[in-house]
């Protein structure tokens, strides 16, 4: 569905506003990474291509971040890190964010894997020789 490779954060915006054009129907999309790998660089990266107001963090504590665009749309930036049990996704109430209708990123989905709706976007970012990142969706 998409594949580009960052050579340097200069270039992760334009990256970010070419992921954005090549899904224009999808909403949840689930980031895999190495840690360290920029899932959560690449995610500041869209949002500030999606006009958000709000300063842009990791919600590796609260496990979930809510951001509001210029539009008046909805972000949720989730971060399952931290989780001890996929009962938290549950105690979240997860399935409230997820068919919202509206952009949910999800950082370390492999924690809460059996909860993703079938539409979520797969997203991976692998760090290559000199820092460069690729970005390829599935």
């Amino acid at each position: 569905m998409f594949r580009a490779e960052i050579k340097s954060l200069s270039d992760i915006n334009h990256i970010a506003a070419r992921f954005i054009q090549a899904h224009p129907a999808d909403r949840i999309f689930a980031f895999y990474g190495s840690m360290g790998a920029g899932k959560t660089t690449f995610i500041k990266a869209l949002c500030e291509e999606m006009q958000v107001l709000d300063y842009v963090t990791s919600p590796t504590f609260a496990l979930i971040n809510e951001y509001k665009t210029e539009k008046d749309n909805t972000i949720f930036h989730f971060d399952f890190y931290r989780i001890k049990s996929i009962d938290e996704a549950y105690d979240l109430g997860y399935e409230d964010y997820f068919y919202s209708g509206e952009y949910c990123f999800i950082e370390w989905p492999e924690l809460i894997e059996p909860l993703l709706p079938a539409i979520a976007v797969k997203v991976y970012i692998s760090e290559i020789e000199n820092g460069k990142r690729i970005i390829e969706s599935k």
